[in-house]
């Protein structure tokens, strides 16, 4: 299963994209906003869970490179929201790209083609995604691609402690017949 873009391909991951993947997910300017994962364990676990889902429900994450240099840049896709929220249960768009690979606008072409897969093909009714408040590029992808925040949606991340500065998220939807008006 892969999807292309202009400027992407995006496939399933491969064995040797897991250190890539560790790399990334444990950067701290890649994790921001994200949180990072510390323990090499968890990120394995998090690698098999993540190909496990794509296989179970036709979506998930994909690795991404640019066509014209091969090699991972990031990821992008859909996974099921694993935790209760006002929004659940849901599908979510999330991404992640290396860093020196900011500011090319990868990050929106890949979300972009992911939820054109997730309406076209897995025939989803509505996509969200969500962001720390102060994670303002994150937020002009979500609204470039169409996705529209209502403040009275944002919430209180239940996998984050009280304290943590990254607990409040904003939530940005879309609809398939906003993306299919859109077009």
């Amino acid at each position: 299963m892969e999807l292309r873009t202009e400027r992407l391909l995006l496939r399933k991951w491969r064995e040797d994209d897991v250190e890539l993947i560790a790399r990334l997910v444990q950067d701290p300017k890649a994790g921001q906003y994200l949180g990072r994962f510390v323990d090499r364990a968890a990120i394995d676990a998090w690698v098999k869970s993540e190909r496990e889902h794509l296989e179970r429900y036709g979506y998930g994450l994909f690795a991404m490179e640019r066509r014209e240099a091969p090699g991972f840049i990031g990821f992008c896709g859909l996974v099921n929201v694993s935790y209760q929220a006002h929004f659940t249960p849901a599908v979510e768009m999330y991404w992640r790209v290396v860093p020196d690979q900011w500011g090319q606008g990868y990050a929106r072409e890949a979300a972009a083609a992911v939820v054109a897969f997730g309406f076209e093909k897995s025939k989803l009714n509505q996509i969200v995604a969500i962001a720390a408040v102060e994670n303002t590029a994150s937020r002009r992808v979500m609204e470039r691609i169409g996705m529209s925040h209502n403040p009275k949606d944002d919430f209180d991340h239940p996998r984050k402690e009280a304290d943590d500065p990254l607990r409040r998220q904003v939530l940005y939807k879309l609809t398939y017949e906003d993306w299919h008006r859109k077009r």
